[in-house]
């Protein structure tokens, strides 16, 4: 290495640690909710967020859950194909469509909730309560200095 000059380490990048992280936790869910309920990470994203906030749009869901439009729109169709997701017209803006789970769509979210406790519990169940609060505080401060940087 050169006086002077930085040298970038990945195993030491924090971004790329914490997107390693990120995708083994997804991956070890994403195993579990495909076996367990036919679904896809981003599907059952748009399950959960419907169900907290019923009647949204693909671009509201898109902004909540921070996947792009196309990983939406596929999760979507998909939903409503099997009949878990009803699409309903926008009083508000013809040029879109109010999404809302089905009534086998909320049954099927009562299923996968506690399964996804569940998983939480084991992935963090090696953390203190403590530990915890400050992973939960230092992952505030992290969307909120990533999001001062981001365009959107």
């Amino acid at each position: 290495m050169t006086a002077g000059k930085t040298t970038l380490r990945l195993d030491d990048f924090l971004p790329y640690r914490l997107s390693v992280a990120s995708n083994r936790v997804s991956s070890a869910i994403a195993t579990a909710y495909q076996a367990l309920f036919g679904l896809r990470i981003a599907e059952w994203r748009l399950i959960a967020v419907i169900a907290e906030g019923q009647g949204m749009t693909q671009q509201a869901l898109g902004a909540a859950t921070r996947m792009d439009k196309v990983t939406v729109s596929r999760a979507a169709i998909a939903l409503v194909d099997r009949g878990l997701v009803a699409r309903q017209p926008n009083a508000q803006d013809q040029r879109s469509h109010l999404l809302s789970l089905t009534a086998a769509g909320q049954d099927l979210y009562e299923s996968v909730a506690p399964k996804a406790l569940e998983l939480e519990a084991r992935i963090f169940g090696g953390f203190s309560p403590k530990e915890l609060a400050a992973f939960r505080a230092v992952l505030d401060r992290l969307e909120a200095s990533a999001a001062a940087l981001d365009p959107e």
